[in-house]
């Protein structure tokens, strides 16, 4: 069973930066695309930047400028650097991986959630 574990969610001030990871456990023989998602209390969950595994990116107009994401194939890692930070960036962030191929066959994952809050 394949889980992603996420890492890096906080408390920051406006204005400030934080960086989130995303890895996969068990072992994995390919993954398509991975991205991350956001939830903020009484929203529907929105896309925030996914990446394939070109690196072929693409960004929710909100984050452009502010966020990257990046990957590490080797490591099926996910990363999302978040500079710029906004209040309105508080939610909770899920991390995403599409058509993840193990053994066992080939399905679609999300994390736990990791809190971001942007607060002065």
């Amino acid at each position: 069973q394949v889980q992603l574990v996420e890492s890096g969610g906080g408390l920051v001030q406006p204005g400030g930066s934080l960086r989130l990871s995303c890895a996969p456990s068990g072992i994995i023989l390919r993954i398509n695309t991975m991205g991350w998602y956001r939830q903020a209390p009484g929203k529907q969950r929105e896309l925030v930047a996914t990446i394939t595994s070109g690196s072929v990116t693409n960004y929710a107009d909100s984050v452009k400028g502010r966020f990257t994401i990046s990957r590490d194939n080797a490591k099926n890692t996910v990363y999302l650097q978040m500079n710029s930070l906004k209040p309105e960036d508080t939610a909770v962030y899920y991390c995403n991986a599409q058509n993840v191929q193990t053994w066992d066959g080939r399905n679609d994952y999300w994390g736990q959630g990791t809190q971001v809050t942007v607060s002065s």
